[in-house]
């Protein structure tokens, strides 16, 4: 099962106030980005976002499980929380310090 474009749509316009925000499709599943930083997976119509020690601590006791089978663990936030505009974006706003920053392209030699 693929996630519906739609679901990418609400979940994204949910959380514009945390920067900008965007989705590329990725193996019939989607990766969100913010500022250029991927901090999340949209898989079978489900959130996933990256665990990182300050997301905990904000979000509270949070569920965690793989976005697909034989992923890691990130925070599963379920789609009751979706329409939590201002919690879902000052989460992202929170978390994105502690993500790896973005690896530069390698020129290939001709």
């Amino acid at each position: 099962m693929s996630t519906k474009q739609e679901t990418v749509d609400f979940i994204l316009s949910s959380i514009q106030a945390a920067g900008d925000v965007s989705a590329k499709k990725m193996f019939g599943e989607y990766g969100l980005y913010c500022d250029g930083l991927i901090f999340a997976l949209v898989c079978d119509d489900q959130l996933y976002i990256k665990p990182t020690v300050a997301g905990r601590e904000y979000w509270g006791d949070i569920e965690e499980a793989p976005p697909y089978p034989g992923a890691k663990n990130y925070f599963y936030i379920s789609e009751d929380n979706w329409d939590d505009s201002e919690r879902l974006s000052d989460l992202i706003r929170i978390m994105l310090p502690e993500l790896p920053p973005k690896k530069p392209k390698k020129l290939h030699k001709s």
